[in-house]
């Protein structure tokens, strides 16, 4: 794959690929580079390792390089950037396990060459180790490649918002948003170190190389201002700046908000393509506070949109196309309408009328106004189809596209739902004592002895582990299996209150899940294999998966993967499932990318509170309730739901009471 170009408008060099793993094998073969050239010099080379999800790719692909190309790492030498303090090396927490766990096992670097801050240090030794961790850099000439990520206040490595650029390697304390967004690792905010040893602004800054790598729609806006605003003690990446040879590495969504791509006419000259029409006419409409159709050629001109305008103008011929555009988007019959003879209505057919729901009359040419955006149709009259919705955990079904799945099942479509984990791992320790209990309670009253037997003998086990659990332990086999009941339990009467029958739900439970942590496992194949035997089972006409590919967990990025390559498979096989993406839970899709927009009727949004109301165990306080946001899960979905419906009636077209939204799937 050929280098993108920079992005335009940054102070930092900045990358921009297509996906993490493509953005991740590049960093990769930098490395390859480097040490293929030192170990044939016969020299050292000197790789600075950041932790958590972001480096994951980076790592996987250097053992691959290691295994399947030959890389020799035996002359590598790695300082990692920091660790939490206090905490044993041997927690499954500390980083020093987890880089042995996820890098250094699987590849022949050598023991003595790993350097890790060490979190087990008494108090009164920490500034001397920290003294002495700053020389062994230097010992062995500094830093020659330096991975880093970023957090959500900006910083990198420990440097929390307020770091100076000099600072060195040192102990601190941790930002309350950085605790927070490692409460899913910790199984909760109160388990969290408060404070961690970290390399410094200027530690960092003396290395040769800079790769900072960002993955996701929930970093985009940190590395807009890291990038594009001045340096600042505020968010410590922004330092970068002042580095000769620093980039930020990106994929797709954590570039959304450089200006380059969420702005590009305000950067340069643009190819004015139909998605790119649909962006900026969206945008303006909705800065300018005018319908689509009121868009006026001084408010182009006055927004950096004037090639825009002299190319396919006027401007009314412009907002109306992409009024049709969006129009287009609106289905109230996401699958289709099923044919009946003579349909119920108040109102006689008009002659000349377009006769379909979500569709506008079709232009001369098949565009509209010029502009080259199409208009199409699903809502033919014909039977009952199949669809198939992918549920990564439990619950992301009814809280993403709850609304959408009852209209569906009330036009008369068959829906299957596949949650494809258990999510046993996100249900608190007082839901798991309680059903135990109600189950000794239950076969106490009504069960046979050998039946009493064996509930008294699950809970007092499960008993003994609950009381003895330190913070933030992995859970046993006993309470994983009662937390994987207890959300199939709350699965099967969420699909329930949405009028789907047990019959037509599949609970996967794929393997890369088994671990029992919040850290997954790669997919495995016999999950693909799973996934394929479904789709051929059910030959869906739709699919629906959760397109959240920045859901905190990681959970989402994968299963939707497994199943893109599962639809690939299938398609070979000549099955032509159309693939839709939804949000809800973490994001929610920006105006102009909509494809399909399912209005709800205010009865249908009750409904779907109702179905996620079943999923007692995430209700209130959900043990990972991702950032900072802290709503409930019905909140978000019917906040998301209701400001859709308003930003489509800010644009002028028909006004809801509520929209889901979803994207088709692209392949490539």
């Amino acid at each position: 794959m050929s280098l993108p170009h920079p992005l335009p408008h940054t102070r930092t060099r900045t990358l921009k690929f297509p996906t993490a793993g493509a953005a991740a094998k590049h960093v990769a073969k930098e490395i390859d580079k480097l040490v293929r050239a030192r170990n044939a010099a016969n020299k050292h080379t000197v790789l600075g390792l950041a932790t958590g999800s972001t480096p994951v790719g980076l790592y996987r692909e250097l053992i691959r390089l290691h295994k399947e190309e030959g890389l020799d790492l035996s002359r590598v030498v790695t300082f990692n950037l920091d660790e939490y303090y206090p905490i044993p090396k041997e927690s499954q927490h500390s980083y020093f396990r987890w880089m042995h766990e996820t890098l250094f096992s699987h590849v022949n670097i050598a023991w003595e060459n790993h350097h890790i801050p060490d979190g087990s240090l008494k108090p009164d030794e920490v500034d001397a180790a920290c003294a002495q961790y700053e020389e062994q850099i230097k010992s062995f000439g500094g830093i020659d490649i330096q991975i880093l990520g970023i957090g959500r206040t900006g910083h990198i490595a420990f440097n929390e918002p307020g770091s100076p650029q000099n600072s060195r390697t040192r102990l601190v304390t941790l930002d309350s948003i950085t605790r927070r967004d490692a409460a899913d690792g910790f199984f909760g905010e109160k388990n969290v170190p408060h404070h961690a040893l970290t390399m410094g602004v200027a530690s960092i800054l003396e290395a040769r190389r800079i790769f900072l790598m960002a993955f996701g729609e929930h970093k985009a806006g940190i590395v807009f201002k890291a990038v594009e605003q001045p340096p600042t003690e505020a968010i410590s990446a922004s330092f970068l700046q002042d580095h000769k040879d620093a980039t930020f590495v990106l994929d797709e969504a954590a570039a959304a908000e450089l200006t380059a791509i969420k702005r590009p006419w305000e950067v340069g000259p643009c190819a004015w393509s139909p998605d790119l029409v649909r962006k900026a006419v969206v945008a303006l409409s909705l800065t300018v506070k005018k319908g689509l159709q009121k868009l006026n050629d001084d408010d182009f001109r006055d927004h950096h949109l004037y090639d825009l305008l002299r190319e396919k103008g006027p401007a009314e011929q412009i907002g109306e196309a992409v009024f049709h555009d969006r129009m287009d988007t609106i289905r109230p019959y996401p699958a289709g309408r099923i044919a009946e003879p003579n349909p119920p209505t108040p109102f006689p057919k008009k002659e000349g009328g377009a006769g379909k729901e979500g569709s506008s009359p079709q232009p001369l040419g098949g565009g509209v106004g010029g502009v080259g955006l199409q208009t199409t149709d699903a809502s033919k009259g014909e039977g009952p189809r199949t669809v198939l919705v992918f549920s990564p955990h439990p619950d992301d079904d009814v809280i993403s596209m709850g609304g959408t799945i009852i209209r569906l099942v009330e036009q008369g479509h068959k829906v299957h739902i596949a949650y494809m984990t258990s999510g046993n791992v996100a249900v608190f320790d007082h839901d798991a004592r309680r059903f135990v209990d109600f189950v000794d309670e239950f076969l106490g009253a009504f069960g046979t002895p050998a039946e009493r037997s064996t509930a008294g003998t699950i809970k007092e086990r499960v008993y003994a582990f609950l009381d003895a659990k330190k913070p933030g332990e992995l859970d046993s086999t006993d309470v994983l299996k009662v937390k994987a009941v207890i959300r199939a339990t709350e699965a099967r009467a969420g699909a329930l209150a949405c009028g789907i029958p047990p019959e037509q739900l599949d609970f996967m439970n794929l393997r890369f899940y088994h671990t029992g942590s919040k850290t997954k496992k790669p997919i495995q194949p016999q999950d693909i294999e799973d996934i394929v035997a479904l789709l051929k089972r059910l030959n869906p006409y739709q699919v629906y998966v959760a397109g959240e590919l920045s859901d905190p967990h990681g959970t989402h990025r994968v299963c939707a993967e497994a199943v893109f390559t599962a639809v690939r498979q299938v398609r070979a096989a000549g099955l032509t499932p159309d693939v839709w993406l939804y949000k809800g839970a973490w994001e929610e899709w920006e105006p102009h990318e909509i494809e399909m927009a399912v209005p709800l009727s205010p009865e249908v949004l009750e409904r779907k509170k109702q179905a996620i109301f079943r999923h007692q165990s995430q209700k209130d306080r959900a043990m990972f309730p991702g950032g900072t946001d802290r709503r409930e899960f019905w909140q978000r979905a019917e906040q998301r739901n209701l400001a859709t419906a308003r930003t489509y009636d800010a644009l002028g077209l028909p006004e809801y009471y509520a929209l889901e939204a979803f994207v088709k799937w692209k392949d490539g």
